[in-house]
Parts: C-alpha cells; sequence; structure tokens
C-alpha cells in the first residue's frame, strides 16, 4: 500500500463526497481525488502554487488560506488531508484544531509527514535540514491525541521509494517543493553533490534510488 492508495480508501466511497487538501501545492493529490469523484477544495498559501493546482486540476476549487485559518464553516466538510504539509505550517497544532473543526461528526483527517530519517532525507538535509520542523508536526498529532481532540484510527508508517535518473533529477524534485532550495544547492554544490552520492542506491537500471519514511495518522475528531 502507499500512502494515496490510503487517503482514497479511508475516504471510500469518493463520489461526490467534500473534501479539503490541505497545503495542497501543486495539486497533484486535489486532482487524483476529484477524478475519483470527489468535490475537492484544495488550500494554500502561496499564490504560485494554486496557479499551478488550478492548470492541473481545473475542475477542483482552490482557495489562497493559511491552514491555520480554514475558510469553512464549523462541521461542514466529509474529510481532510494534509499530505506532507503539516511540517510546513508555523503552528501545526492550531491546524490540527482548525481541521477538527470543520470536519463533520465521525469524519476523517488524514496527516501523511515525511520522518526526519531514510536516505531521501539524508539527501536533503543539506539543502534544508528539516529536523526540527519534522519533529514539531509529530509533536503537535501526539499532543492532541494526549489531550484527546482526536481518536486515532489507524497510525503506520510506510516507506516512499523515489528513483531518480541523475542526481540533477533529484534537485529538480527537490526545488519543485521549494524553490528557494535552489539556492543552498548552488551555495553548497560540493556538499549537496556529495550527500547525495552517498545516499542514493544505484540500481541494475542506473536510476538511484531514495527512500523516505512517512508516518501517517488516520485521526477522528472527538469534539
Amino acid at each position: 500500500m502507499d500512502a494515496l492508495s490510503l487517503i482514497r480508501d479511508t475516504f471510500a466511497p469518493l463520489t461526490r463526497k467534500a473534501l479539503i487538501d490541505i497545503g495542497c501545492g501543486s495539486g497533484g493529490l486535489t486532482k487524483s481525488l476529484t477524478e475519483a469523484g470527489a468535490s475537492v477544495t484544495g488550500i494554500d498559501p502561496g499564490e504560485d502554487a494554486l496557479a499551478r493546482a488550478r492548470s492541473l486540476a481545473p475542475s477542483a476549487r482552490f482557495e489562497a488560506a493559511s491552514a491555520e485559518a480554514l475558510p469553512f464553516p464549523d462541521h461542514s466538510v466529509d474529510g481532510a488531508v494534509m499530505l506532507n504539509s503539516l511540517h510546513h505550517v508555523p503552528d501545526p497544532r492550531q491546524a490540527l484544531a482548525e481541521a477538527a473543526r470543520v470536519l463533520r461528526t465521525g469524519c476523517r483527517l488524514v496527516v501523511v509527514e515525511p520522518l526526519a530519517s531514510g536516505t531521501f532525507f539524508d539527501a536533503l538535509r543539506p539543502i534544508e535540514d528539516e529536523t526540527t520542523i519534522r519533529a514539531a508536526a509529530q509533536d503537535a498529532i501526539a499532543a492532541a491525541l494526549a489531550e484527546k481532540r482526536f481518536a486515532c484510527e489507524r497510525d503506520l508508517i510506510l516507506d516512499r521509494r523515489e528513483s531518480f535518473s541523475d542526481r540533477e533529477a533529484f534537485f529538480a524534485r527537490v526545488t519543485a517543493v521549494d524553490p528557494a532550495r535552489a539556492d543552498a544547492i548552488r551555495d553548497r554544490r560540493d556538499i549537496v553533490e556529495a550527500a547525495f552520492a552517498q545516499a542514493a542506491e544505484r540500481g541494475e537500471d542506473g536510476r538511484f534510488a531514495l527512500v523516505q519514511p512517512l508516518r501517517i495518522h488516520v485521526l477522528i475528531p472527538t469534539g
């Protein structure tokens, strides 16, 4: 099972289900869920990302907003997803509280977060060290559970394996998420190249594989 399959299974059947993709970025997940029949609203604070998302998923709805202040009434949506986005939120605890607020009774929030481990993380670390913010996201989830804001239906770790033709393909991948990373790649070229060479596993096909462990929580608000 991969993260996308788990998300789709969690919200099945998807037809006409009102879902929100919090931190939708360029809209890949929004597109997938919309094509499966859901009514999806993508939320992101970045106008450039939203412009790409609107082009990729023209039948979806998109809103410029932060995860800490979702533009929805209380108890108005059938499900929410945060795919690799909670650690980018300045206040992850507030983001979780907002997701709980907008979900209808008994509906689910799926949080998929990369851990500060794995060869993908090792290759990324000299470009952008996300150790602290990734830990903060996990701490926010743990606190929400300890405070009984959510019940945890599932908690599992899956490995996301990606392959790249060369290091330049990897650099293109990580700068697509955050263009500001291009400066670090340029300024620390020798270091980031060495990190990629050490972390990546080269297969018989000549491609370079990197593995990122993802921790996935399926949460149900208790309020």
